[in-house]
């Protein structure tokens, strides 16, 4: 029989954080550095915990040199011997993300045993997920990150098309508390449309943040500029969706539909821009609940529910 879980569950939007007393001075104080030990792999990471979502338009070379040293390789459950040459060319990568939209596959959970196998001393990044059993059994299957969010993102129509989700503020508490039970870490994925949210997923207890929306229609991001009446614009497309999979399948095979959609976004320039947008807001977050460290965000959050985020008469919440 169909069942009704009535514990409220909730989303980025339904909560704000309350501000606590605080003994910084300054948002320059705040350090939003990270340090790692991962389970598995026991390598060691070291930096700010932003990602920039594994997507065509968005995740690119350019866009790895503008954020960051480290540049994971990406890879479904059929494409093990494609991985395993790209490793063996570029020996200095030692992040691999295996990503699927339904980790919840049996498959996909020996896919993960057989990858922990072949490369163990890789950090394996795995999802998506959004309950805190499955985080589990993905950590005790050889994964030290495991990827959170079924149907955020702003170009993903899963929830649309399916009916299936979490509430993402929700998932990445409850899967954050999982994953750190067992020494494993977790990456808040999709549903960050501004630097608050940013700071909601930190302060619900992620390790890491995964943006995808934020960072496109930059000069880094992929895919062509277009100019219409004037303004210019670029692609951002699920990768789900029609376009993608016409690019990488030849189409959208007969058994299944899209599950993303293509928009296109106004040119923003370059991503720094963004990206200081982003920190900065991380930092005033950590200055309004005295947390000197981003480290200690979670420990200083105490959420608050509301009906609303901002004072919608001059734009609504697409305003910055």
């Amino acid at each position: 029989m169909p069942h009704i879980d009535n514990d409220i569950k909730l989303d980025f939007k339904d909560v704000l954080l309350r501000p606590k007393r605080s003994t910084l001075k300054s948002r320059s104080e705040v350090d939003l550095m990270r340090s790692f030990t991962f389970r598995n792999s026991k390598q060691t990471y070291t930096g700010i915990p932003i990602i920039a979502a594994n997507m065509d338009t968005v995740g690119t070379f350019e866009m790895a040199k503008a954020l960051c040293k480290n540049v994971a390789a990406s890879t479904g459950t059929s494409d093990l011997e494609h991985l395993e040459r790209v490793l063996e060319a570029v020996p200095q990568i030692q992040y691999i993300c295996l990503d699927v939209a339904n980790g919840y596959s049996e498959h996909f959970v020996q896919f993960l045993r057989d990858l922990r196998k072949r490369f163990p001393d890789h950090t394996i990044m795995a999802g998506n997920v959004v309950t805190g059993e499955m985080v589990e059994e993905l950590i005790l299957s050889g994964a030290d990150i495991i990827k959170v969010g079924i149907g955020p993102g702003s170009v993903c129509t899963t929830r649309k098309k399916t009916g299936v989700g979490y509430p993402q503020l929700s998932a990445v508490m409850e899967c954050a508390d999982a994953a750190h039970g067992l020494g494993g870490h977790i990456i808040s994925d999709g549903g960050c449309h501004c630097p608050g949210d940013v700071a909601k997923a930190f302060g619900a207890g992620a390790d890491f943040v995964m943006v995808g929306g934020m960072l496109a229609g930059h000069t880094e991001s992929g895919g062509d500029l277009i100019e219409k009446e004037g303004k210019k614009y670029k692609l951002f497309y699920g990768m789900s969706s029609e376009v993608s999979m016409k690019k990488y399948a030849g189409g959208v095979a007969e058994y299944r539909a899209s599950e993303g959609k293509v928009v296109e976004v106004p040119f923003k320039g370059d991503v720094e821009h963004t990206l200081r947008d982003i920190l900065g807001g991380i930092r005033s977050t950590c200055t309004y609940v005295g947390a000197a460290k981003l480290k200690e965000l979670s420990r200083r959050t105490t959420f608050v529910r509301v009906t609303q985020q901002v004072n919608p008469i001059f734009g609504g919440e697409d305003q910055p």
